[in-house]
């Protein structure tokens, strides 16, 4: 199983240096590094764009990603357009997760219909392929198609029925283990798996100063032995050091 890392901090950290905190991650031998997008929760969560961009340009050979982009707080053309511009910054180390969302504040912040999520996302990354596979569409005309060879991978990040639609029309399911316990992330794997499902991650697991190591260690073992692809840790302001959280996983 490999081992990825969270860009962001998800606490009222003060701002910090992304380019400075992805070399120290890439360098400590993680394997991929995210970020989500949260916004309107009264912490700074910088701009999963800007993020991702400014780790791939501070970094080698790492992949990078999203966990997750809020498909429905952006209209789809604009959406095609921000990935379509990361693309010529990363190239083929970018993936990207998207969901539907799960926070109301999220979506009061842009004025958007926290209730018509789940529709709002169908009908948005329905057109979105369209764009980032033709870089065009009857209404939008982004790029030349040989600029849109169909776009990064894309991971689902969501629970509930949604884990096999996971498997059944993205490239990835990303299982947040930021409010779920390990039972059911690993049963929720199994329906996964069941379903055709290809990669899966298991993202934003939590590390703080006062965390037991060895107890982590042993959750990721189990998310290794259940079949997971990858795990992505969380390492929070005053947590242990990345070099001994990656020492965790040999």
């Amino acid at each position: 199983m490999r081992l990825g890392a969270t860009l962001a901090h998800l606490s009222d950290a003060p701002p910090f240096a992304v380019a400075e905190w992805a070399r120290r991650l890439a360098g400590a031998g993680f394997e991929s590094l995210w970020t989500p997008q949260i916004i309107g929760r009264g912490s700074l969560v910088p701009d999963p764009f800007v993020t991702v961009a400014v780790a791939a340009t501070a970094t080698e050979g790492v992949e990078v990603g999203t966990a997750t982009v809020q498909v429905p707080l952006h209209h789809p053309a604009d959406l095609a357009h921000r990935i379509l511009s990361l693309m010529s910054v990363c190239g083929d180390r970018l993936t990207l997760g998207v969901s539907p969302g799960s926070t109301d504040a999220d979506y009061a912040t842009f004025d958007r219909d926290f209730h018509a999520r789940f529709r709002t996302f169908d009908q948005n990354v329905a057109r979105l392929r369209v764009l980032l596979a033709h870089g065009r569409d009857e209404r939008a005309d982004l790029a030349p198609a040989a600029s849109a060879t169909g776009g990064p991978p894309l991971l689902l990040g969501s629970w509930g029925a949604n884990v096999e639609r996971a498997a059944r029309e993205f490239d990835g399911w990303l299982a947040s283990g930021y409010r779920r316990t390990a039972d059911q992330i690993i049963a929720a794997h199994e329906r996964y798996r069941a379903a055709g499902g290809r990669r899966a991650i298991v993202c934003a697991v939590r590390l703080s100063g006062t965390d037991d190591l060895g107890a982590t260690g042993e959750q990721l073992q189990r998310y290794a032995e259940a079949g997971f692809d990858d795990a992505v840790v969380l390492i929070e302001p005053g947590g242990p050091d990345p070099e001994k959280v990656r020492a965790l996983l040999p």
